[in-house]
């Protein structure tokens, strides 16, 4: 996809409106310190802790916005964070694609989406602020030079087709264009630089932050102390929690180290817990979300995830006990991954279900070449080889899959009500791919508590503490119970652009 002007003209945001016994990665927590106990290092205009897609958005933000001096600091050896290994899939509603495509959406419906997913606990007022930017946030990727494939995919849970890819098929296809659009612009980036904690000034106010430079993951003495000063304020961008094993487990127990991630092993949420220690309010740190089109035969995000992500919609998940369907394919990530871990056998123990796809459709997404070339999927010329494989009793899976192609005939899913809208034409038929599915940690929708401007809020007075700002997926409460797919991105880049404004308002 060539670099086009979703917005016609420059528009952006107006109105700124462990378990015990297991060796695992966990932070070890920073102290704050006051202002009059500090001798500073440095002093910059604007300070972004962490390097993903919030980071890199509010660096760009700032600087349009008139900042001359704009540091971002990243605990890790290599820039962009869990957002360069995600799915590179970006939402949002009333986009030049959907309109070629005759996609009908709205920012109501992304939102009344979203609602849906969230199970009541969502906070509304922050997801249409991010519903009514995103298309501005996607116009800074292009502007900087991101690519996308020529098509839009209706993820689970979405009521129409609103969702961009990168051409690369992960998050790296926008953090590389963001953080070379940084070095261009003169943004300046540390790397190594582990966050120590807070500096706060007679009033409260967060005046900077004592940071570890020269830092080497896991090896917590390593690297020098520094304390640097920020004249417009501190953005915390520094990710969710869910590599750190011990935190999850308080939440959740049954997210033991034998779950798998997707993560990378620097998310371990120690800048979430030092604004806890600083009185920021803790929102749903119990909904912690896995992804149902992971794999259990590859590790991290792996190849299988953007394969089945683009598959769900006209594919069959099936029950290799049963041979039959069990589940809408792409209905929101809660649903799906729970009805996968009840996949059992005879014994009670894990049955990982397979999704099946038509080899002539799913070779339309490039994963599908890796993941036959890396043993991570199988095609079968039959479907007596294919039952006979992963021991599924044929008759019923030949019913069934007879059964839903009169589904893709009539445009109804009279078994589970799934939107039968990307399956038209695509029927279930030799040569078949398929893969394994199995849930594995994703993303955290718990964390601080924020505003529209992005601030982050105080737990006693219920007002912005001074001086500190969040975005990204270190804040919680937005999503509620279950985030929809191809949302984070669109958060993470308003909600940093939306920061960058309120710094340089401030």
């Amino acid at each position: 996809m060539s670099k086009v002007d979703l917005l016609g003209r420059r528009n952006f945001i107006k109105g700124v409106g462990a378990a015990a016994g297991v060796a695992v990665a966990a932070p070890v927590l920073a102290v704050s310190e006051k202002a009059t106990d500090v001798s500073w290092d440095k002093e910059v205009e604007v300070l972004i802790i962490g390097s993903g897609f919030a980071g890199l958005a509010a660096a760009i933000e700032a600087t349009r916005k008139g900042a001359k001096d704009v540091h971002i600091f990243e605990k890790m050896p290599y820039f962009g964070g869990n957002s360069a290994i995600n799915g590179g899939l970006f939402a949002a509603p009333g986009t030049p694609m959907q309109q070629q495509e005759g996609v009908k959406d709205s920012v109501e419906q992304m939102v009344a989406d979203q609602l849906k997913s969230g199970r009541g606990i969502a906070d509304e007022e922050l997801l249409r602020h991010v519903a009514s930017h995103a298309v501005e946030a996607l116009q800074m990727t292009l502007d900087a030079g991101a690519e996308y494939h020529p098509y839009l995919q209706q993820l689970g849970g979405h009521s129409v087709a609103r969702t961009y890819q990168t051409a690369v098929s992960c998050g790296a296809g926008i953090t590389q264009p963001l953080y070379k659009e940084c070095q261009r612009i003169g943004v300046k980036t540390h790397n190594r630089s582990k966050f120590e904690g807070f500096v706060l000034g007679k009033d409260g106010r967060v005046e900077g932050v004592k940071m570890r430079q020269g830092y080497y993951f896991g090896e917590e003495d390593s690297g020098k102390l520094v304390y640097i000063k920020s004249k417009r304020g501190v953005l915390m961008a520094t990710g969710g929690f869910a590599q750190n094993i011990g935190l999850r487990m308080a939440q959740d127990p049954t997210l033991t180290h034998e779950v798998g991630c997707t993560n990378t092993p620097g998310a371990t949420g120690e800048g979430m817990l030092e604004m806890f220690r600083l009185g920021a309010v803790p929102v749903h740190l119990a909904h912690i979300q896995s992804g149902p089109w992971a794999s259990p035969d590859e590790g991290g995000f792996g190849y299988v995830s953007n394969y089945s992500i683009f598959n769900f919609p006209h594919s069959i998940a099936i029950n290799r006990m049963t041979g039959k369907r069990f589940m809408n394919e792409i209905a929101d990530r809660k649903t799906r991954a729970d009805a996968e871990l009840a996949c059992r056998d005879a014994k009670g123990e894990p049955l990982p279900p397979i999704l099946i796809t038509s080899y002539k459709d799913s070779k339309q997404h490039p994963n599908t070449a890796k993941v036959l070339k890396y043993n991570v999927g199988w095609k079968f010329d039959s479907l007596e080889a294919l039952a006979k494989h992963f021991e599924v009793p044929l008759k019923p899976l030949k019913a069934q899959i007879e059964e839903y192609n009169r589904y893709v005939n009539s445009g109804e899913d009279k078994q589970f009500g799934k939107n039968m809208t990307k399956a038209k034409d695509k029927y279930i038929e030799a040569p078949f791919t398929v893969v394994r599915l199995w849930p594995k940690v994703h993303y955290c929708q718990g964390g601080v508590q924020v505003n529209t401007k992005a601030e982050v809020k105080d737990s006693l007075t219920g007002k912005p503490v001074a001086g500190l700002y969040a975005a990204g997926e270190v804040c919680g409460g937005i999503h509620g119970v279950s985030r929809l797919g191809s949302c984070s991105i669109p958060e993470c880049m308003v909600m940093g652009m939306t920061a960058a404004r309120s710094m340089m308002q401030a």
